[in-house]
């Protein structure tokens, strides 16, 4: 296990999750939180919800369930690549799903259509960071697609009138 000088002379390990991951480890913990009450409350109207939004809802619990398994995890073994793998198509269906849903914005895409569009581009980038073991590009690359595909665009699934708002808050 590869080790450097941290500050004031302590060891750490560069593969370790750094407070950022941890941070973010929470994040998608208070985010599955909130999904899967929201989920709860609107029960009664799960009947006219759309396939491909629960399509969509579904990749993104995988997505939320893996994030803080793998960030918290070791890194570098099988467990962590296979789990990494079934992430990275989690959050690529998730983006590829939201161009099919559009209803909240009278048929048009969105702001959070960027993000996917975004996703649709990371997700090749990380992948091929990892098996071409550029650590710190793939590090990046996955700590921003946590930040901003799943944690800012998971925020803003909640507010202006969007399904899983309704059904946490309404």
């Amino acid at each position: 296990m590869a080790t450097a000088i941290g500050r004031g002379g302590t060891r750490v390990n560069p593969w370790a999750a750094d407070a950022y991951e941890k941070a973010l480890s929470v994040g998608a913990l208070l985010l599955l939180a909130a999904v899967l009450t929201a989920l709860a409350r609107g029960q009664a109207q799960w009947a006219m919800v759309p396939g491909i939004v629960w399509a969509h809802i579904l990749t993104i619990l995988v997505s939320l369930v893996l994030t803080p398994v793998i960030l918290l995890s070791p890194r570098g073994d099988r467990r962590h690549r296979v789990l990494g793998q079934i992430w990275a198509v989690a959050m690529l269906l998730t983006a590829l799903l939201s161009f099919g849903i559009r209803e909240t914005n009278g048929g048009r895409f969105s702001f959070i259509h960027i993000l996917s569009a975004w996703v649709v581009i990371q997700v090749p980038l990380l992948w091929y960071a990892a098996r071409t073991h550029k650590v710190a590009l793939h590090r990046g690359s996955v700590r921003g697609m946590v930040t901003g595909a799943l944690l800012i665009a998971g925020f803003f699934t909640f507010p202006f009138g969007r399904l899983l708002g309704h059904w946490l808050f309404g």
